[in-house]
């Protein structure tokens, strides 16, 4: 993995050594409840897609676990 962030660091000429985070700022417009729950389906499968999980709510620290019924291990406050 360091090979790959101090790869990403030669590109960039703000980077001095290695480079962790994208440089990008792409901002999504949340301006609607169907782009927002589309936006948090992309976040929660993100783990199945990399192959971490077979299932959204089988990744310990999602909040998919909540919206299956289930408790998970980070507490959320809605209010």
């Amino acid at each position: 993995m360091l090979w790959l962030m101090e790869w990403a660091g030669l590109k960039n000429g703000n980077v001095k050594h290695r480079q962790f985070w994208q440089q990008h700022n792409k901002p999504i417009e949340l301006w609607s409840p169907a782009v927002i729950d589309q936006k948090i389906d992309y976040i929660h499968n993100n783990p199945v897609v990399a192959g971490f999980v077979s299932e959204a709510h089988h990744w310990k620290y999602s909040r998919a676990i909540d919206f299956s019924g289930s408790k998970g291990v980070l507490e959320i406050d809605l209010a």
